[in-house]
């Protein structure tokens, strides 16, 4: 099993690593709010991205977007056991005992729009990418393992995590995109643990990979400025050993430290 815990990776030289914000949950420990954020994806930036990580607590309309935003080179939007709630996308209400997070929900999408419009360089990770195209339009299936001709893209609650978080299934990065760039056309296999899914795509939207049942699995941003892509699959897991995962993580760190030197100067 790889072991999440440490890397020799070296920095790339010649800039600061960039300042990158990482989104955070809400929840509820010992009757207790907490704002957390998985280690893995602090990992991701520290070492994948070679960032320094910030985490942005779910504050909501309490937290200064504005002034987070110019201080940031980055921004990556994580995922998470809970789902968007379908009030911001004008879906059906949820099933009974669905987990959701209002307070990231107050903080994300907001953050989201805000982040394109400065030009911040954005990564989206499995619930991140259905907020993206929640932020700018667009709406989710629910449960997408009944929806027909759709293949079930959760995980097994009883699986070890090194199982719920193995290859699952190929997905095909399409032509002429930013994955194509980064990674290279044709078949990568990846990890599957979400219930949700991209349902109408939100205008302003590229789809950059598909699942063999047709479901959008990864999109950029073509009108922004920056690196802007979003995968619904977790490259935060396995990027140590998996070169597609590293390739898309160090692009991400790329263009964060693009805007740090840019920023700085």
């Amino acid at each position: 099993m790889l072991d999440p815990r440490s890397d020799n990776t070296p920095a790339p030289s010649g800039f600061a690593r960039p300042l990158v914000g990482i989104t955070a949950c809400c929840r509820w420990l010992s009757d207790m709010p907490y704002h957390v954020a998985g280690g893995k994806y602090v990992r991701a930036v520290s070492e994948g991205a070679h960032g320094v990580p910030l985490l942005i607590p779910a504050l909501g309309r309490d937290l200064d977007i504005a002034q987070l935003v110019a201080r940031l080179d980055g921004l990556l939007v994580t995922g998470s056991p809970s789902n968007v709630l379908p009030d911001h996308y004008g879906g059906e209400p949820s099933e009974p005992g669905t987990l959701h997070d209002p307070d990231r929900d107050a903080t994300t999408l907001p953050l989201i729009r805000a982040a394109l419009s400065a030009g911040l360089p954005v990564l989206g990770i499995c619930r991140g990418l259905q907020e993206l195209n929640v932020a700018l339009g667009g709406t989710l299936h629910q449960r997408v393992h009944e929806l027909p001709g759709k293949h079930d893209h959760r995980w097994k609650d009883e699986d070890p995590v090194e199982v719920q978080y193995a290859p699952a299934h190929p997905v095909q990065i399409l032509e002429g995109g930013v994955l194509a760039q980064v990674i290279g056309i044709g078949e990568i296999v990846v990890n599957s643990l979400h219930w949700q899914g991209i349902d109408r795509l939100a205008a302003g939207l590229r789809v950059e990979a598909q699942a063999p049942d047709d479901l959008i699995e990864a999109v950029s941003v073509p009108t922004a400025p920056a690196f802007a892509v979003a995968v619904q699959w977790h490259p935060e897991w396995s990027f140590r050993n998996d070169p597609a995962s590293r390739a898309l993580l160090a692009a991400f760190g790329t263009a964060a430290r693009s805007r740090a030197h840019l920023r700085r100067t």
